[in-house]
């Protein structure tokens, strides 16, 4: 290798490679591996998590489904939810079949028949077995309200042509249980919602100003939520829905009971948010912000509670089933909503009488989508939860 003469210049470098294809936003891509997890966002991160838990997914579907069929009740529903056939009192479930002698049929049901026992005094329902009715699908059935549209008639599922389809049996009036299950879908589930939202806005607020402010304020929230936590739970639900005037109209006692049960639920979300207060209030974000002049409402509302709201709506995920069994246990017991209204728990009142769960067991059936329903919140709950840990 020939030496290089002190003083001439060092040889040129390479010419690089320049792309002059003109640039298009969708040529970008996620970029792999370590360099994509840390550019990616904080819910990204938290999905990402989630989805490895597979109950979890399955749950959050599970109420997807749930809380999207509220809006089609109607048409989901064969029958509406008072509506009664007085030749099939306390009708034991048709069972639902695709095969008939050894053929393909499609879904159906066999009818059935009642003959009075006078030696026991109970109806005994005979199944002909001889014909099959087939379920209608995508029809015209019973007619119906829906927003604001009168004498709507379609239904997605419809019984045979002048036959019925029990599929969870029916009640002391005739009324069919699957139809009357879906309808107290409807109050149940936004019970859980509606009940939520009045206890974020008291637990942020009152939780918020605690742990910013802290001094008086925060020993009167506090002490507050502890008179209402010696209380005990079941007997407060009790004198409170029992001072609900009986002359209300239905509609006027569910918001009354919502209201009930999301004011009785807000200490627990307070301290919780009291703690996180306490702990990031000292952080420098927040000197900055008190410096630049911020007040305190923007502190609390802009900077504070967004970095722990994660852990908010985990929270608030396993406080809706709370909501839901609150509603369900005071109409069961009579004191929450009362008839016309259909939910999950005025549904459990009939099942009250022994006598009649051992006659007539399928009146426990509204039993199940409660437990499933609260399942699913728990399981999404834990998975949001999982999720929003740091160091999980």
């Amino acid at each position: 290798m020939s030496a290089q003469h002190p003083g001439a210049l060092p040889p040129p470098l390479p010419a690089r490679q320049i792309d002059t294809r003109p640039f298009s936003p969708a040529d970008e891509r996620m970029p792999s591996g370590d360099e994509a997890y840390y550019r990616a966002s904080t819910l990204t991160l938290m999905w990402a998590k989630f989805r490895r838990n597979k109950m979890a997914v399955i749950s959050l579907f599970v109420l997807l489904f749930s809380y999207g069929g509220l809006l089609i009740v109607e048409q989901i529903a064969p029958y509406p939810a008072n509506k009664r056939n007085g030749d099939h009192l306390y009708a034991p479930p048709q069972g639902l079949h695709f095969f008939h002698d050894g053929k393909f049929v499609g879904p159906f049901v066999y009818p059935y028949s009642f003959n009075f026992n006078l030696d026991t005094f109970r109806r005994e329902y005979v199944t002909d077995t001889t014909k099959p009715e087939p379920i209608r699908f995508f029809c015209k059935g019973d007619a119906y309200d829906y927003m604001g549209f009168q004498d709507v008639s379609f239904h997605i599922v419809c019984p045979p042509e002048g036959g019925t389809m029990f599929l969870l049996g029916t009640d002391k009036l005739g009324r069919d249980l699957l139809s009357r299950i879906i309808y107290g879908a409807r109050v149940s589930l936004t019970v859980g919602i509606v009940g939520i939202i009045i206890s974020f806005a008291v637990g942020l607020t009152l939780g918020g100003l605690a742990g910013y402010l802290g001094g008086w304020v925060d020993a009167l929230v506090q002490r507050s939520i502890e008179i209402l936590r010696s209380l005990p739970e079941l007997p407060l639900w009790l004198a409170l829905s029992a001072a609900v005037p009986p002359n209300w109209s239905p509609l006027t006692v569910f918001l009354a009971i919502t209201v009930i049960l999301g004011f009785l639920d807000w200490p627990g979300l307070a301290r919780a948010v009291r703690s996180k207060l306490l702990s990031l209030r000292e952080e420098d974000f927040v000197k900055a912000a008190e410096l630049s002049g911020a007040s305190k409402s923007r502190i609390i509302g802009r900077h504070l509670v967004p970095n722990f709201m994660s852990h908010i709506i985990a929270s608030a995920t396993l406080s809706i089933p709370s909501m839901i069994l609150g509603e369900t246990a005071l109409s069961f017991l009579g004191l929450g909503l009362r008839p016309p209204i259909t939910s999950w728990g005025v549904l459990l009142n009939d099942a009250q009488n022994l006598a009649s769960v051992n006659l007539y067991p399928w009146l426990l059936t509204p039993m199940i989508p409660v437990i499933i329903v609260i399942l699913a919140f728990n399981f999404v709950g834990d998975g949001l939860r999982d999720a929003a840990d740091p160091y999980h």
